[in-house]
């Protein structure tokens, strides 16, 4: 496997949505109390204790804190009021596009519902993304995905296999030549990490056989220019997922 696919899995498929290093106090604040919104510890509605409990938890100044809860409100979870105090958001308002929103979700252990809406909105923007890949695609961008392809059907642990996985969607997104398609590799790093977290197609050969073989059919499609036959075989690989994640989330 190559050198870049190596490196994105040493650290484990929690790799796949690992954001940044926390690189300070501020930082940390920002991943434990959005991690404490995403698992319920403070629900919907609930008044975050920014003026108390939260300073002495953390023994951070109010300026720190503030700057955490403003990033927390810049990602839609919460919304501070001067009367009322910093309130956490209806899930509606909250910005699941946002790489650290999602890799919070996975920390906190997806649900069936939250897996199945992850499908749902990849199959509304990775059929597209490989149809027009399939238009757009240059030689190279055909070849890497071959090379991906055999970088899992080779794979031997979970990890490289969902390193190899991870990179054949990013090389689809990049060949469909719209930069917005490249906004989504966050989602789709969620999702597989949490797919392979709960069953890996590596634990089982026939079932990694046939995860591989579809993935191929996507790169054939692709280099075919067929972009019917390139949404048909991305919809099966994306359900496929979903479906060996949900068996275990029940």
């Amino acid at each position: 496997m190559r050198a870049h696919a190596r490196k994105s899995a040493t650290g484990g498929v929690a790799t796949l949505v690992r954001r940044a290093p926390l690189r300070g106090l501020r930082d940390r604040i920002l991943h434990e109390l959005g991690m404490d919104i995403v698992s319920g510890r403070y629900p919907e509605q609930a008044i975050l204790p920014v003026e108390t409990d939260i300073p002495a938890r953390f023994g951070a100044s109010r300026t720190i804190i503030r700057e955490a809860v403003n990033a927390l409100a810049a990602k839609g979870l919460v919304e501070a009021r001067a009367r009322t105090g910093t309130r956490v958001l209806p899930r509606q308002y909250w910005t699941l596009f946002d790489a650290d929103v999602l890799a919070w979700h996975f920390a906190a252990g997806p649900d069936a519902a939250f897996l199945r809406s992850l499908a749902e909105i990849r199959v509304c923007v990775e059929l597209e993304a490989a149809a027009l890949a399939a238009i757009r695609r240059t030689d190279e961008q055909v070849e890497r995905m071959m090379m991906a392809v055999e970088d899992m059907g080779s794979a031997e642990t979970t990890e490289l296999f969902a390193a190899a996985d991870l990179e054949f969607h990013s090389l689809v997104a990049d060949a469909s030549a719209n930069p917005f398609m490249a906004s989504i590799n966050a989602l789709v790093r969620v999702a597989l990490a949490a797919a392979f977290t709960m069953s890996s197609p590596v634990e089982d050969p026939a079932s990694k056989r046939v995860t591989v073989e579809r993935h191929r059919r996507i790169a054939q499609a692709i280099r075919d220019g067929n972009a019917q036959a390139a949404r048909e075989a991305m919809q099966a690989v994306i359900w496929e997922g979903f479906e060996r994640a949900e068996a275990r989330a029940k």
